[in-house]
């Protein structure tokens, strides 16, 4: 089973909290990504999001990896986050990935397959501004 929207437990001893104060916020029918440390915007930018039928999970996730990709198609650099789309061009499939691209021309449009692409300037950014565990908010609007 997939962790959307489902509630689990482990116990206390295992896990390490720490306050954050970086945030990811996606608008996906505004098709746009922002980044906050605490109420001040650092970053605002056009994204691609998942085509109809394909759509980019709603919720609350996190970031889960990062890395330099090594296919073109991901761009310079990549966020793997903890949300699961029905169909994705991640490698292993399903995880929705924050990643730049090849194709820029597709910002701003429903295209992907769950993942939400950002130009690779974008990406660059958000591999000073997105640490592991950094909280993802994907929104309607």
């Amino acid at each position: 089973m997939r962790p959307n929207g489902k509630t689990g437990w482990v116990p206390a001893a295992s896990v390490e909290v720490t306050a954050v104060t970086r945030r990811v916020v996606v608008h996906r029918g505004l098709r746009l990504i922002e980044v906050y440390r605490g109420a001040r915007r650092l970053l605002r930018a056009p994204v691609a999001v998942g085509a109809p039928g394909m759509e980019t999970p709603l919720g609350h996730f996190y970031v889960t990896a990062r890395f330099v990709p090594n296919d073109p198609f991901l761009g310079v650099f990549a966020l793997e986050t903890s949300a699961y789309s029905k169909l994705s061009e991640w490698p292993g499939g399903g995880v929705v990935g924050i990643h730049g691209t090849s194709r820029p021309e597709l910002l701003g449009q429903a295209v992907s397959h769950g993942c939400i692409r950002v130009s690779n300037a974008t990406a660059a950014a958000l591999r000073r501004l997105a640490p592991l565990g950094t909280p993802i908010r994907v929104v309607a609007n």
